[in-house]
């Protein structure tokens, strides 16, 4: 039973293990292709999270915790710059299948990882087909 101060810390150690799961595949897996379904399928569900945490709680919410203290600012900061360095990272890849790079941009700026899983779906969808026309 979790501490009555931290009632969502099973939520956090669940996505945490994802997380480290899906570092160390990629790390296993140099050559392994992104997977479509994997990301959308990512992006979907994330989505339909945070329609339910914006129901549930609102939207101010994040605000307050971003700016409350230092913690919050730094995560908001860490966010910014994860968001940053991967959309720089994909940026070359999906302007070479043709991507229009401000639209994706904008959408990733406004949802974050949302955006960012179903940029990167797209992508390993363009790349898919460009290898199979290729074949």
């Amino acid at each position: 039973m979790p501490d009555a101060a931290y009632p969502h810390l099973p939520l956090v150690l669940v996505g945490l293990v994802f997380a480290v799961a899906a570092i160390i595949s990629v790390w296993l897996r140099p050559k392994a292709r992104g997977s479509v379904v994997l990301a959308a399928a990512l992006s979907a569900g994330f989505a339909a999270f945070t329609a339910i945490t914006i129901a549930r709680e609102g939207v101010m919410p994040v605000v307050a915790n971003h700016t409350a203290n230092l913690w919050g600012v730094q995560v908001w900061w860490d966010l910014l710059f994860s968001l940053g360095v991967a959309f720089f990272l994909i940026a070359p890849r999906a302007r070479a299948q043709g991507m229009n790079l401000p639209a994706w941009m904008l959408f990733v700026l406004a949802t974050a990882s949302i955006g960012l899983l179903m940029m990167c779906a797209r992508l390993f969808w363009l790349e898919n087909r460009a290898a199979a026309r290729a074949a």
